[in-house]
């Protein structure tokens, strides 16, 4: 892809010798300010000047530059075909820039129809389906830690939001030519298993955990979570049996493992309904004999220190409560299995980055975490690089979820009922429509996954029917059925044209141009959103595409008597229906052919 910011930045740097000068270069928010903006305020200071002296002498000598237009005046020239005119011709070897504008100390570019087609129309031949990506991540590792549901608990809506933003993350990534490895660090361990144990114990033979594993674990682990508010004893032991687990204790084990086993299983459905994959699913339990190496490099360290029995990391110096390291009855800690966990990940993955995507609060926790970390003897390129990808809460209407009290809403329920409603719908649109179970489970999967990522991933979520099944919003449902239009449009046409056979002018309009400049932007936004780690960045992108080619559709024919016109809008109709369900599927939303 022709990266038209980076050639005027060269251009830049070498009339005003200012290096690295592109990172001042700004996209602008409205568009008739034009593609690119250089905010000559903060050139004023190196160069002395007010910042409207400095944009008219920039503006100046740039109108000498290859790279500006020079057609003021001149006749138009005639009708170009693709074929003779751009593939045949380096970028570089034409003029990009149609015009530069002053307007109060910006320095506005605004690039040619002709170069910004040529760029665009040149990626699709090239890369079709693969219009976006890139290799800058060719050689690179990327671990990433997301959906992590716990053990004999229900896999509730609480827990989607992780699921998704890192199955978006691993397939962002991946799309930008990273070596991806998504791990599901399950909640497998822990004092709650303890708390598991000792009620099943007592009432194990009231409960049929064989036919219904997660309700009935969960009503055990809801009676027991009682008893313990009442019964200090009780809870004792529950912590006593945790300490057994870890030792190694064979009843322990035996029905730790039996509790896993079932909730495996049950997981597994909710991931086949939302095509979620992992490269591992090493949870806690994992790390059980890799900890006594963390403990060993802390006190090596001398920085293990003991508190109130227990064993800590003071972090006074960061102004941070200390990392409990060992609890006082000598039992780890979720820190310690998180430490034991970096140390594997780094020596076998070799990773470049390690993203933790968990909800905001557990903030404090990796701060401790990452902060611990750097006691152990590893490379700086991985202690500097562990990532906490923080998002808010999913909320009820009447307020947060508690498994303890047993106020939540199970995602295998939610997802049944998105695809049940979605059903309902599609029924009423298109009584007659072919595959109407495969539909229904695409709109509505897909209706559950872009409602949790239109918004910026640190927002609390209040999960609202109404806003995630609308058809005619900001939604899903809204992307597949513009995707569903332009399959249709495709099909009316009943053949696609060949690159070589589309006339330059016929996509040179307004409409046509402003399209193919959110084409242009789509593998920037693609970057943008690895960069930040939000998934959200996407998702809009694909709304204001869709919107843009909305209005295309309604204000030009694009099926017409007009042969050689209908041949450039039908290979510009193909090009939207590639991104749109190209950018779907990095969220991961699968596009219905028909709805």
């Amino acid at each position: 892809m022709i990266d038209f910011k980076s050639i005027i930045a060269k251009e830049l740097e070498k009339i005003t010798n200012i290096e690295a000068i592109e990172e001042y270069i700004e996209v602008p928010s409205n568009k008739e300010m034009g593609d690119y903006s250089l905010p000559c305020f903060k050139l004023a200071k190196e160069m002395k000047k007010a910042p409207q002296m400095i944009a008219n002498e920039l503006k100046e000598k740039l109108s000498c530059s290859e790279i500006v237009a020079k057609t003021n005046g001149e006749e138009e020239p005639k009708q170009e075909s693709i074929s003779e005119d751009i593939l045949g011709n380096n970028v570089g070897d034409n003029e990009i820039i149609e015009k530069i504008e002053v307007i109060n100390g910006y320095l506005n570019f605004y690039i040619t129809p002709k170069a910004i087609i040529k760029t665009v129309l040149e990626e699709f031949e090239n890369k079709q389906e693969k219009y976006g990506s890139s290799n800058i991540g060719n050689g690179k590792n990327i671990v990433i830690d997301y959906s992590s549901p716990n053990i004999a608990k229900p896999f509730h809506i609480g827990h989607l939001r992780s699921t998704v933003i890192g199955s978006a993350l691993y397939k962002i990534y991946n799309f930008l030519g990273y070596n991806v490895i998504g791990i599901n660090h399950l909640g497998d361990y822990g004092t709650q298993f303890g708390k598991l144990i000792e009620g099943y114990k007592r009432w194990g033979n009231e409960y049929d955990i064989e036919a219904n594993p997660i309700d009935e674990l969960t009503k055990i682990y809801v009676r027991i979570n009682d008893l313990c508010k009442d019964d200090e004893k009780v809870l004792e032991e529950c912590r006593n049996n945790f300490k057994k687990l870890e030792d190694g204790d064979e009843y322990c084990t035996k029905i730790w493992e039996k509790f896993k086993d079932l909730s495996l299983k049950e997981f597994q459905k909710i991931y086949d309904l939302l095509d979620v994959h992992f490269d591992s699913w090493n949870g806690e339990a994992f790390y059980s004999d890799k900890m006594g190496e963390v403990v060993q490099l802390l006190e090596k360290s001398g920085k293990l220190v003991e508190s109130e029995g227990a064993r800590v990391i003071n972090l006074d110096e960061k102004n941070m409560p200390p990392c409990l390291i060992e609890k006082s009855n000598g039992s780890t800690t979720y820190a310690t299995r998180d430490l034991a966990a970096i140390l594997y990940r780094a020596r076998n993955y070799d990773f470049d980055k390690a993203l933790y995507v968990t909800s905001y609060e557990q903030i404090l926790h990796f701060k401790q975490v990452f902060e611990t970390a750097k006691l152990l003897r590893l490379d700086p390129k991985y202690t500097n690089n562990l990532i906490h990808i923080p998002f808010g809460m999913v909320m009820l209407k009447e307020g947060k979820m508690s498994t303890r009290e047993g106020n939540v809403i199970k995602l295998e329920d939610l997802l049944n009922e998105a695809i049940s409603r979605a059903g309902k719908v599609i029924e009423e649109k298109n009584p007659n429509l072919e595959n109407k179970e495969e539909v229904a489970k695409k709109v509505g999967i897909g209706a559950v996954i872009f409602n949790d990522l239109y918004n910026s991933r640190i927002k609390d979520e209040v999960f609202d029917w109404d806003i995630m099944l609308n058809f005619n919003g900001e939604t899903g449902p809204y992307l597949q059925y513009m995707y569903v239009r332009t399959n249709s449009i495709l099909e009316k046409a009943q053949s696609i044209p060949s690159l070589n056979n589309i006339s330059i002018d016929l996509l040179k309009d307004d409409a046509s141009i402003k399209i193919i400049k959110f084409l242009y932007s789509f593998e920037n936004t693609i970057r943008q959103s690895a960069d930040k780690n939000e998934p959200y960045i996407i998702s809009r992108f694909l709304i204001n595409l869709a919107q843009e080619f909305s209005k295309f559709y309604n204000e030009n024919k694009i099926i017409t008597e007009d042969i050689e016109l209908q041949k450039a809008r039908v290979y510009l109709t193909k090009c939207v229906n590639i991104v749109l369900k190209t950018g779907s599927g990095l969220l991961g939303i699968q596009m219905p052919n028909k709805m």
